[in-house]
């Protein structure tokens, strides 16, 4: 068995992008001359929310259970989305 000593790295680092060989890293796609830029979706967009931990278990559950009907496309997005259509303006609480 020999200690480590004996290994020993013996490729450098690259330095520059330069030193990359052609085709080895093709970069992003989005900069790619030979590939026109995709146009943004307009029908949906991305978004950030904050949620408790306790209510994105209860979405989870929410979300498994239907899975489990068969509904294999269920996700939270699609449940928010439902939810969503359900909601009664004049139901909602004034303390919301």
């Amino acid at each position: 068995m020999s200690d480590q000593s004996d290994y020993t790295a013996t490729a450098k680092p690259l330095e520059t992008a330069e030193a990359i060989p052609s085709g080895m890293y093709p970069g992003p796609k989005s900069i790619s001359p030979d590939r026109p830029k995709a146009e943004k979706p307009t029908h949906y967009k991305v978004i950030c929310i904050s949620m408790y931990m306790k209510d994105l278990k209860r979405l989870d559950d929410m979300v498994d259970t239907l899975k489990a009907k068969g509904m294999t496309k269920a996700n939270r997005s699609a449940l928010i989305r439902y939810a969503l259509s359900q909601v009664d303006l004049d139901q909602v609480p004034q303390g919301l």
